[in-house]
């Protein structure tokens, strides 16, 4: 009998387990050490509302290295990581958004299926939101820059589906993401013109 009783609890057990790892909501395939687990969880929030109020699913797959042989030529390197995120894609929940980066490859892109095209601007979330906080020079880790610049990105896309669908999302984290691109723009915009204008004086002085 109580062989009986054990064995009913641990069926129920497993299949508790069963229920609650089929319905968790995890949209970071990878993150490699690089995502902090605060990131991590407002990236879950993020993806959980944008799945059920969107209809969409928002990935990441974030490695440290994609582990490419040295001296691989830039047109092996691009096929290499095409395959790979090929491979990635094909076990995505359709419609989906796939946020990748491989800090030390240097590498991060955007792919989305067919229907979300028209939605997704590829270039403005990379260039607006996670490529600014990348390439920023400051005293932050790797680690803290990628964790940053995953989560902007992604709460980019969330918020660019959203907008699209007249939808507002309690998780959204603002625009603040936004200002933070576009302040990095202004300063590099704000080098190139003063090194023109020391370069047209430089040469100025020259003639004179």
């Amino acid at each position: 009998m109580n062989n009986l009783r054990d064995f009913k609890v641990a069926v129920f057990l497993l299949l508790l387990f069963l229920f609650t790892n089929l319905n968790a909501s995890n949209f970071v395939l990878s993150d490699d050490g690089l995502i902090d687990p605060r990131a991590i969880t407002k990236i879950n929030e993020i993806g959980t509302e944008a799945r059920d109020k969107l209809s969409v699913n928002i990935y990441v797959y974030a490695k440290k290295s994609l582990n490419l042989q040295e001296n691989i030529t830039i047109q092996d390197k691009i096929k290499y990581i095409k395959n790979y995120e090929s491979e990635i894609e094909k076990s995505l929940i359709k419609p989906y958004v796939l946020l990748t980066m491989s800090v030390e490859d240097t590498h991060v892109n955007l792919i989305v299926s067919s229907k979300m095209k028209e939605v997704i601007d590829k270039n403005d979330i990379l260039n607006g939101y996670v490529v600014p906080l990348l390439a920023s020079k400051d005293k932050n880790s790797t680690f803290a820059k990628a964790s940053a610049a995953i989560l902007n990105g992604y709460a980019a896309i969330a918020d660019t589906v959203a907008d699209s669908k007249n939808v507002k999302l309690e998780s959204s984290i603002g625009s603040s993401g936004k200002v933070a691109g576009t302040v990095w723009k202004v300063f590099m915009y704000s080098l190139v013109l003063v090194g023109l204008l020391l370069y047209t004086f430089a040469v100025l002085r020259r003639k004179k």
